[in-house]
């Protein structure tokens, strides 16, 4: 077994030097055509996340081999992460922390003046673009939060949200509306899907939204038009922005990174020690299970 990091360009040679059957990825791996191929020993191909976007899927399918990913593991912890973007920006503290440790004892009063506009999240509406997993535990916490929640998902509604609070479980019913209406009544936008090959929201959906409003992605890169995004940023339509994730990962563009309305995070949405441990376990439980039917 190998755990530590292969080079992309060696990976053939390291899976078949060593006769591996089973090869277990993240994000930035990609397993495409050509090593399946050259890989005839592959029986297993596993995604330590959600979205399958850098494996061949339906190839390594098609050629008998078993593709797996974790997708119930990471949801509660991209979900926290994106309600952390969320209270950061509306109070600017994603921009007062740069500010304060240079500016501070200089220029206190103009900060504190400059971030005294803050707004809260109560009784505002927050869009759900995507409602799988992640989309679903997002809106419970919004929900708890006393924030509004609209969605528009593929699949039909409405959706049952199953909200614990204080020992108590309360059932929470949405409806699925369409994307037009989540544009138009949304305050803060968040974005769940999976990879596209075009941007999901571009000019056209950023001027059907709400002046002021909030876009945040923590999906995939390039679901949000880069360059439609900072336009809208710097006219005033959108008032902040909240990324994850990035067109051009691992090498994000410098004017995104240091624009003063965007709050940022280097695509860590599942990094927290509870979802490792279970996108560990959920991993080793589908290698144990497809080794136990192959006995049998």
């Amino acid at each position: 077994m190998v755990t530590e990091t292969v080079e992309q360009a060696d990976l053939i040679d390291v899976i078949n030097q060593e006769g591996y059957e089973v090869v277990l990825v993240r994000s930035a791996t990609k397993i495409r055509k050509d090593i399946i191929d050259a890989c005839p020993n592959l029986k297993m191909i596993g995604r330590g996340g959600v979205g399958m976007d850098n494996i061949d899927v339906e190839y390594g399918r098609s050629k008998g081999i078993n593709v797996f990913n974790t997708p119930a593991s990471s949801s509660q912890s991209v979900a926290e992460l994106v309600m952390a973007h969320l209270f950061g920006a509306v109070r600017s503290l994603y921009d007062a922390n740069r500010e304060m440790p240079t500016n501070g004892v200089s220029s206190f009063k103009v900060l504190k003046k400059k971030y005294a506009k803050g707004i809260e999240l109560r009784g505002k509406t927050l869009g759900i673009l995507g409602f799988g997993r992640i989309g679903q535990s997002l809106a419970q916490y919004a929900l708890g939060c006393g924030i509004n929640v609209m969605v528009h998902d593929r699949n039909e509604g409405p959706f049952q949200i199953n909200l614990k609070i204080a020992d108590q479980s309360i059932n929470v019913s949405i409806e699925n509306s369409p994307k037009e209406d989540l544009l138009a009544n949304a305050d803060f936008l968040s974005l769940h899907i999976p990879s596209t090959d075009r941007p999901v929201i571009g000019t056209e959906e950023i001027n059907a939204m709400k002046d002021g409003a909030v876009i945040l992605n923590a999906a995939r890169g390039g679901a949000v038009d880069e360059d439609a995004l900072l336009a809208a940023l710097d006219s005033g339509k959108i008032a902040h922005a909240a990324l994850d994730v990035f067109t051009n990962e691992p090498t994000p563009r410098e004017d995104v990174l240091v624009h003063p309305k965007i709050s940022l995070s280097p695509h860590v949405g599942a990094a927290t020690l509870e979802a490792q441990d279970r996108i560990g376990t959920e991993l080793a439980e589908n290698i144990i299970n497809f080794y136990k039917q192959v006995e049998a």
